[in-house]
């Protein structure tokens, strides 16, 4: 009793089974006097809206009515469940909060006294996906209810040691934050972080792993590297305004690679290689049932691939259905009255519903943006598009949706257009044999910030006692008037950074990150460490509660470059294919936080024409005013040529590529000499040929039409 345990499965391996068999076997356990060891098993899932599978794999383990409840409705619903020590629990974190002022309202409608705490009861708490569960406010509240009169107890007496009768609640809050006697961990993760190792392991080790090269080589899971190709983006922009103003060259550059990523050409090539893959390949696999997905960078380009792949599908006349998943509502800069929903792009199709949906025969292409990153159990799910740049744990958990098996599924494969392969190998072979912890966190480094902090002279000694003395009232006694008292405590601090802001932004920013730093330390430190200094305490509710005010960071000018540049060259090419191979190589150690921040990098503004040469420099091919020349040779050819003229008078942009396509080699051919380079690589590179042909269809069709090439052609 008491005792954290770390449980590190792959993820595909059964972890619901697990959990659900675990969660049935805790709460039958008896002790050799046959009672109970424990009074409620509690399952804590991080999913706002309940896993379904875990609910439905825990309730086939227990069949008795009563013994299992779920809490889907609010924090009464748990708090009563709580209270009268049902046999298992399923609920999510955020509840907890809630907990002890539903006991009080529960307890003065049945006209008794409360002390709106649960008596004493052994507790195991099961954690699913333990990486994103185990620090913040909400998990120490967590332990405060489970806690119970005990807790309260104990932080009485140790009040009473100290002769600090007055702050009680003190105790009690930094009690709540280490191990509790009456508690016991079982903690779920595929990909554990270096806090989920010190925080639930045991000297930094699982006390069960069941790594990801055993699952696959015992079947359980497939390789999703085993097939793995990678393309690259190349292409130039162009500086088309007058002026060429200086912009921050950070932010300038990120709206420079936005312009790219929702450019239509760029939205249009890749939808082309992915729909046309999907078709010949994906489609026919695990017995014509495969189904994909499709990872996008933004909420945006979620947008913007639904509407591409759906023109796309309907103009060739494949057999497939997508849909898309977002959350909230998206908005399009360049069209200001027009907004997007998932619900609404999807037909009618309810957010709890897409799962489901997705798993018809009718739909074969899902795609996502910061969606189902965790918990999606598909195992028709095959082919995996990757067009958002992916790293350490969100690598590991995006591609591994792929892993799942089924009786047809023979192999998997995933495309990606934007990662590079050996951060791919760098994030899976941490979890390959199993995670390792690294260097350990250093105390002392928090002691370093805090002195720094408290030498800065932003807050007051006096300040941060005055604060506590309201803040760590009993709850049930705090008034209107105390809550204003604390923020108006505040104030003189808030001021004080205000003014260092102003005179030295850099200054103010690497306080604010001293302050964070810290903060985070503290919170993290003080689950492995039993402090018992009051002052650390006193100052982390500060600062936490400071933070919350200070004035936000200035973020500085934006920008949009959609009226100032112009996509001149692109293309895409394949730069590799075939296995990413685990076995070889070293795994990385998981590390600690112990570096703090270096407060605002202000870099030097720069010309917007030379930040497009430096785009261009990274990103360009060799493309030059040579080839620049023989293309335009080959538009002004084609321009001339009667029976394209009447093509593009009669036909939709994509049946006129289709004419102009079987001219197109002629063409080239008629000005081989000319250059050589380019004949080469539009007669061998199948994808150089299709990016060119579209190009060029594009601006023959542009000028023989009047319109607006690439838009024209795909509907933007």
């Amino acid at each position: 009793m008491g005792h954290n345990y770390l449980v590190e499965h792959s993820a595909g391996s059964g972890k619901s089974n697990t959990i659900g068999w675990l969660a049935h076997r805790l709460s039958s356990l008896h002790d050799d006097k046959n009672e109970r060891v424990f009074d409620s098993v509690i399952v804590i899932t991080d999913r706002i809206v309940l896993d379904q599978q875990l609910q439905d794999t825990i309730y086939q383990f227990e069949h008795k009515r009563g013994v299992v409840q779920k809490i889907d409705e609010s924090s009464r619903q748990l708090a009563e469940a709580l209270e009268n020590a049902v046999p298992i629990i399923i609920t999510t974190l955020q509840k907890f909060p809630f907990v002890s002022s539903q006991l009080l309202k529960m307890a003065e409608k049945r006209g008794e006294a409360h002390s709106g705490r649960l008596l004493t009861r052994r507790c195991a708490v099961i954690v699913d996906e333990a990486h994103s569960s185990q620090g913040g406010e909400t998990a120490t509240d967590l332990k405060e209810v489970l806690g119970g009169e005990a807790l309260h107890e104990e932080a009485g007496r140790k009040a009473a040691e100290e002769g600090m009768e007055k702050l009680e609640e003190l105790f009690r809050s930094m009690a709540k934050r280490g191990k509790q006697a009456n508690i016991s961990f079982f903690a779920f993760t595929a990909t554990p972080k270096h806090k989920t190792l010190a925080v639930f392991g045991r000297n930094g080790d699982s006390f069960h792993c069941y790594t990801m090269r055993q699952a696959i080589d015992e079947g359980f899971i497939l390789d999703v590297l085993k097939y793995y190709t990678t393309y690259k983006t190349y292409y130039k922009l162009l500086k088309v305004c007058e002026d060429d103003p200086n912009v921050e060259r950070k932010k300038a550059a990120q709206a420079l690679a936005r312009f790219l990523r929702l450019h239509p050409a760029n939205i249009a090539q890749k939808t082309q290689i992915m729909v046309e893959h999907f078709n010949a390949v994906t489609r026919h696999k695990i017995g014509g049932h495969a189904k994909a997905m499709v990872l996008t960078g933004s909420r945006l380009e979620a947008v913007k691939y639904k509407q591409s792949f759906d023109r796309y599908i309907k103009a060739k006349g494949y057999p497939i259905k997508t849909l898309v998943a977002f959350s909230g509502t998206v908005q399009d800069d360049k069209l200001r009255d027009v907004s997007y929903t998932e619900e609404g792009m999807n037909q009618g199709v309810k957010e709890k519903e897409l799962p489901e949906t997705f798993a018809t025969p009718e739909y074969r292409v899902l795609l996502v943006a910061e969606k189902y990153q965790t918990g999606f159990d598909q195992p028709l799910l095959h082919t995996m598009y990757v067009d958002k740049r992916l790293a350490g744990i969100q690598a590991v958990q995006s591609l591994s949706r792929l892993n799942r098996t089924h009786p047809l599924k023979e192999d998997t494969f995933i495309l990606d257009f934007v990662n590079d392969r050996e951060e791919i190998h760098d994030a899976f072979k941490s979890y390959y044999d199993g995670a390792e912890m690294g260097e350990e966190v250093d105390p002392a480094r928090m002691y370093q910030i805090k002195g720094e902090l408290d030498a800065s002279g932003v807050y007051l000694g006096e300040e941060v006692e005055r604060f506590c003395e309201v803040y760590f009232k009993p709850k049930q006694r705090q008034s209107v008037a105390d809550h204003q008292a604390m923020n108006a405590t505040l104030d003189p601090a808030v001021d004080r950074f205000a003014a260092t802001q102003e005179k030295d932004e850099n200054e103010g920013e690497l306080w604010r990150s001293n302050l964070y730093s810290f903060r985070n330390l503290y919170a993290f430190l003080s689950q492995i460490i039993p402090y018992q200094d009051s002052d650390l305490e006193k100052l982390y509710v500060f600062l936490r509660y400071l933070s919350s005010k200070l004035p936000r960071r200035k973020r500085g000018p934006s920008y949009s470059f959609d009226d100032d540049v112009r996509l001149e060259y692109y293309r895409l090419q394949k730069i590799s294919e075939g296995s990413i191979d685990l076995k070889a190589g070293d795994a990385r150690t998981l590390d600690g936080p112990t570096e703090v921040g270096t407060g605002l990098v202000r870099e030097a503004p720069v010309p917007l024409s030379r930040l497009i040469d430096i785009v261009n420099e990274r990103f360009g091919t060799d493309f030059n005013q040579a080839d620049q020349l023989f293309f335009d040779q080959i538009v002004e050819a084609a321009v001339s040529d009667e029976g394209l003229k009447q093509a593009a008078q009669v036909n939709p942009g994509d049946k006129f590529e289709l004419v102009f396509k079987n001219m197109l080699e002629t063409l080239f051919v008629e000005r081989m000499d000319q250059n050589e380079e380019i004949f080469g690589k539009f007669m061998n590179d199948k994808a150089f040929q299709k990016t060119v042909t579209g190009w060029l269809a594009s601006e023959v069709y542009k000028r023989l039409r009047g319109k607006a090439g690439w838009s024209e052609r795909y509907g933007a």
